[in-house]
């Protein structure tokens, strides 16, 4: 018997993105048809065990413009619709749907943001790990608090030797006895 793996969705007008999340996936099968019929396999893990989606997308597809990538924590499906139109739920079946199914809100974007063109909104970066590009960001031993920093600007030195002198300064307290007159 095949377990269903947690699938995510979102859409834009134009087309739908399909995640299923599934580490170490092998044996992958996916088939998209015209009519929206989507159907994904794959085994996972020591014991392999099997995992299976299959359902009937809302309305047609166009699958000669869809795309599917298969990554090392999920599998993602980039499907063109037949028609550049708003779908009321991913599925053709209404009511509720299947529990494994969730929407991805990573990728959403309403149908009245989606005319406001914004830079990096339709940008996925999957699993991407950006710490081993190994870009000058700080390590954990320097990121400490160094005095001999010379990069300091000149009013931030003049600053910080003003604030030294007031607290070397001594207090003119009247409360206090001054020792030089006592």
């Amino acid at each position: 018997m095949s377990r269903h793996p947690a699938v995510k969705w979102a859409q834009r007008s134009d087309r739908v993105y399909i995640t299923i999340d599934l580490p170490d996936a092998q044996d992958v099968k996916l088939k998209l048809e015209p009519e929206g019929k989507f159907f994904f396999s794959a085994t996972s893990g020591a014991d392999k065990i099997p995992y299976e989606v299959d359902f009937d997308l809302y309305d047609k597809v166009d699958v000669n413009e869809s795309k599917a990538s298969v990554g090392l924590r999920n599998i993602c499906y980039l499907v063109k619709k037949g028609e550049k139109k708003w779908w009321s739920r991913l599925l053709k079946q209404g009511g509720k749907p299947p529990l494994f199914l969730k929407v991805d809100w990573d990728k959403w974007v309403d149908e009245d943001e989606e005319k406001e063109d914004k830079p990096g909104a339709d940008t996925d970066f999957g699993d991407f790990d950006f710490s081993k590009m190994n870009m000058g960001g700080l390590d954990a031993e320097a990121a400490g608090d160094d005095d001999d920093d010379d990069s300091d600007t000149e009013d931030e030195n003049a600053a910080e030797t003003s604030a030294k002198g007031k607290e070397e300064a001594p207090s003119s307290n009247a409360d206090e006895p001054n020792p030089k007159t006592a």
